[in-house]
């Protein structure tokens, strides 16, 4: 009989704990975004579309081994090695680095383990189109037209809304200075031979080597 009132006493606590946070945001003022006049509400680490800087990608293909649907395929025509000083990657050509957005989960796994952090989740929220193909997106012939994320159809109007041509703006600008690298990461390309280090000078005062 004792756990039978303490079950009812359990229960009922546990409904009033519920509605104690449902009524806090029931009598909440609500606030409708008019979206699309006005941005959407996009949080710090909002995980979007994702925005793939292939100059610096040097193929290594762990993204593609982290991800946990298979939604990423990488071919390149060779060995690709980045260069510290610079920051570019050289070697075999990018032939094709893509994402099949109807499969993935926008989980973020992939840019974890990046070592050139050439691969970012974006702030794209919209990639909706007319059939499925527009769901895979081909990175490299992006780069060949200066792009580093996918434009979706309802960015490609004519008019836009001034928030939607600020940000269409700020991707291109962020790739300017840039659209020859990520042209040329779609073709083969020598990987530079480290330069030879200079012989070190003796120490002065030091005696010269046997034989001089």
């Amino acid at each position: 009989m004792r756990t039978y009132f303490r079950n009812i006493e359990r229960t009922l606590k546990t409904i009033l704990v519920g509605m104690r946070i449902t009524l806090q945001y029931c009598f909440a003022r609500t606030v409708t975004v008019q979206y699309p006049d006005v941005p959407p509400t996009l949080q710090p680490r909002f995980r979007g579309f994702h925005w793939y800087e292939i100059e610096k990608c040097s193929a290594c293909k762990a993204c593609m081994r982290a991800c946990p649907v298979d939604c990423i395929y990488i071919e390149n025509a060779g060995v690709r090695k980045i260069d510290r000083a610079t920051g570019i990657s050289r070697g075999g050509a990018m032939v094709r680095y893509a994402i099949d957005y109807s499969k993935c989960m926008f989980c973020g796994l992939c840019c974890e383990p990046c070592p050139t952090e050439c691969l970012h989740m974006g702030n794209i929220h919209d990639l909706s189109g007319y059939d499925r193909s527009v769901a895979i997106v081909e990175f490299a012939e992006l780069a060949k037209q200066g792009l580093r994320t996918p434009v979706p159809l309802w960015m490609q109007k004519a008019r836009l809304p001034g928030w939607a041509q600020a940000r269409k703006e700020a991707w291109i600008e962020a790739s300017q200075g840039r659209h020859e690298e990520m042209r040329l990461a779609t073709t083969d390309q020598p990987i530079p031979k480290p330069a030879a280090a200079a012989p070190a000078a003796p120490a002065e005062g030091a005696k010269p080597p046997p034989g001089n």
